[in-house]
């Protein structure tokens, strides 16, 4: 049973956990995958000549997305409560909207760029964070784990 206003979180949880099994299959996929999701260049370039350094580093990523997830689980009462929960949630939430606040730059992107299908891509990216940060935060404050700064 889903305890009282905790699908906010658990929805956030589940987003995070898929942004990181994500980043897993990104590593095998390789330096297209870089290229497409915007890891850079030289991140391509060194999974092309077979470094380990990319895939060290997306895995560490995707480390940090399982861990947000687990806070919003522990949030939402499905697990034992973890250290620092209410302000870690809150600093989730803030890190993911802060991240969806691209999406008017990417909006820009959208009015100048040659390239549409570019910019519409960092506007899905930047609504999945805002999205995200939304409900990391709305579900800290309704399921009464956090109450004020």
């Amino acid at each position: 049973m889903i305890p009282k206003n905790t699908g906010f979180l658990i929805l956030g949880g589940l987003i995070s956990l898929s942004i990181a099994f994500l980043h897993i299959i990104l590593i095998f996929f390789g330096a297209p995958a870089y290229r497409y999701f915007g890891a850079g260049e030289t991140m391509a370039i060194m999974a092309e000549s077979g470094s380990p350094v990319p895939a060290l580093l997306t895995l560490m990523i995707a480390g940090v997305f399982m861990i947000f997830a687990l806070y919003a689980f522990s949030g939402a009462k499905i697990l034992k409560p973890l250290p620092l929960l209410r302000p870690i949630l809150f600093t989730i939430g803030l890190i993911f909207s802060l991240r969806g606040l691209l999406l008017f730059y990417s909006l820009y992107l959208l009015w100048i760029s040659p390239l549409p299908t570019e910019a519409i891509k960092h506007i899905l990216f930047s609504l999945v964070s805002l999205g995200t940060g939304i409900l990391y935060l709305s579900g800290t404050i309704l399921s009464g784990r956090y109450k004020g700064v």
